[in-house]
């Protein structure tokens, strides 16, 4: 697999701007001010983004010729199933300001960008995801991670 295009790192870098900007909006305000239309936005966002990082591995799973063949079936198995996993936990954050806090939403999207990370770091160890992959999400996975627990913790203090 060859190395990370440029223009994928600049895109990634600037999905990050819906996360910072709201969470800076959310910020702005004092804890006691309830924002709920941007609590209600980073949700939806974090959500789309969680569908994002899922459809990255069905393009894998799909590009990939080997795995068609019976001895990489498991890893096809695993690669489709963690691009549906992602979109799933996001449709429950979506749903969950529905019966609950907003504030569980923005914790399950903390949950689901952790362990897709972590899934997609063991792909990378077992050469599964293209060089340079690794270091993106990382980055990216820790600003949103910082995003998010500055809203939650704003909210809940």
């Amino acid at each position: 697999m060859k190395r990370l295009p440029l223009l994928a790192v600049v895109l990634g870098l600037g999905g990050l701007i819906p996360f910072v900007a709201i969470a800076a909006g959310i910020l702005l305000f004092p804890a006691d001010v309830p924002v709920p239309r941007l609590v209600q936005a980073v949700i939806a966002y974090g959500a789309v983004i969680l569908s994002f990082l899922g459809a990255v591995h069905w393009g894998l799973a799909l590009a990939d010729d080997r795995l068609a063949v019976p001895d990489h079936a498991r890893t096809l198995r695993l690669r489709l199933a963690l691009g549906v996993l992602p979109a799933l936990v996001g449709w429950a954050a979506l749903l969950i300001p529905m019966v609950a806090s907003p504030l569980l939403a923005l914790v399950v999207l903390l949950i689901g960008f952790v362990l897709t990370v972590l899934v997609e770091a063991r792909a990378t160890r077992d050469g599964l995801m293209p060089p340079g992959y690794m270091r993106l999400r990382w980055l990216l996975t820790a600003v949103v991670m910082l995003c998010l627990l500055a809203i939650l913790l704003t909210r809940l203090l």
